[in-house]
């Protein structure tokens, strides 16, 4: 069981999903089944321009949620044989790689990071590929719980190995042949989730400017409140989602530049109540690259 600094639960209770806020989770630190993960990773500009994420270990280290432990998304939830950053890997070695972080069939699972709940909900999103369903976001994120002044923690934890049985959902990840096949559906809604910049083509960010044709734009920022970091009421995410035709669509795609933001506007619907959304893993860094794709800005 992790050391933290609150006394253990005496009897679990339900996990809120696929949000938990703040006060939520600090009534519930130190419950035995509870496995809290800081999914941060650290923006670094690169010399001459452009910019890349590396490890938030060390910032974890600094201070965190008390019982938490970092995971590394690039190291421990990516595919290092792929071509592109940040690929999923198979299912059986996802499963296998939550299990050796602490997670498993009788755990529940909070996860957060230190800016715009991408991260955290890209680790949320590979759990339901993996089949687990006992795991929300916090609300909110690292920047609220700070604002708080929620307790915090330079302990490091370890939780011990767990068994996770997998239940794979291989259809909530959408490869490139999936997206393009879309093109033809009238019922499949294509969501970008970067900014209106890189949606209209002012802004070039990979290998070709603009977007997955007949795509909407959600950008992943306007979906939480500036105030708290925290998602918007159900009502403004609704306004947000409808001018895209996706709340009436039979499915939903979203995709951004490398599979991270698009996890928050998957989120985001999924708390909507909108099931059948995907996720286009390779998204516009894979898509782009590739000359037969077409584009439109």
């Amino acid at each position: 069981m992790p050391a933290t600094d609150h006394p253990v639960s005496a009897a679990p209770a339900p996990l809120p999903s696929p949000l938990v806020d703040t006060g939520w989770l600090a009534a519930h630190l130190g419950a035995g089944d509870l496995r809290v993960f800081d999914c941060s990773m650290v923006r670094q500009d690169k010399p001459g321009g452009g910019y890349a994420f590396v490890n938030g270990h060390e910032q974890w280290q600094q201070g965190h949620v008390p019982g938490s432990m970092h995971i590394d998304v690039a190291s421990q939830l990516s595919d290092a044989t792929a071509a592109l950053a940040l690929t999923m890997p198979p299912i059986d070695q996802l499963v296998q790689r939550f299990a050796a972080a602490g997670i498993g069939d009788d755990t529940r699972v909070v996860l957060y990071d230190n800016s715009n709940h991408g991260w955290a909900a890209r680790v949320w999103w590979l759990l339901r590929v993996c089949g687990f369903d006992r795991a929300a976001v916090l609300n909110g994120g690292w920047s609220k719980w700070l604002a708080e002044g929620r307790p915090v923690s330079r302990q490091l934890t370890q939780y011990a190995c767990a068994h996770l049985t997998a239940q794979p959902r291989p259809r909530l990840m959408a490869n490139q042949k999936r997206v393009l096949d879309s093109l033809a559906q009238p019922d499949v809604v294509r969501l970008l989730a970067l900014s209106p910049a890189v949606y209209n083509g002012a802004v070039q960010l990979f290998a070709r400017p603009g977007r997955i044709p007949a795509s909407g734009n959600v950008h992943c920022d306007a979906l939480l409140d500036p105030a708290s970091n925290a998602y918007l009421k159900v009502d403004e995410l609704r306004a947000l989602f409808t001018p895209s035709g996706a709340l009436t669509a039979n499915e939903i795609i979203t995709y951004c530049g490398g599979g991270i933001a698009a996890c928050s506007d998957a989120l985001a619907l999924v708390a909507l109540g909108y099931d059948n959304v995907a996720v286009y893993d390779g998204s516009l860094s894979e898509w782009a690259a590739d000359p037969t794709m077409p584009m439109e800005s």
